[in-house]
């Protein structure tokens, strides 16, 4: 099941982009991202998203790069 294929990769590595956990499950963002909530809602994992401090205004950084997931130490 790929929630638990993104549960077990994000206790592996603690955190990571919206865009690495899509690639791992090879899977839309988007819909990645609909999987997430559900850890979200469960207190198991967080959302933080990276500001684009590059120095430019263009705004065309992909949100699935700056939008980071972290891993909360939970008793399952």
């Amino acid at each position: 099941m790929i929630l638990t294929d993104i549960r077990d990769y994000l206790r592996e590595r603690n955190q990571a982009t919206l865009n690495d956990i899509a690639l791992h499950v090879d899977a839309d963002p988007d819909a990645v991202r609909g999987m997430l909530q559900r850890l979200l809602a469960k207190g198991q994992v967080s959302c933080e998203t990276l500001s684009s401090d590059c120095g430019s205004q263009c705004n065309k950084c992909d949100p699935a790069i700056r939008e980071i997931y972290v891993w909360k130490d939970t008793d399952d």
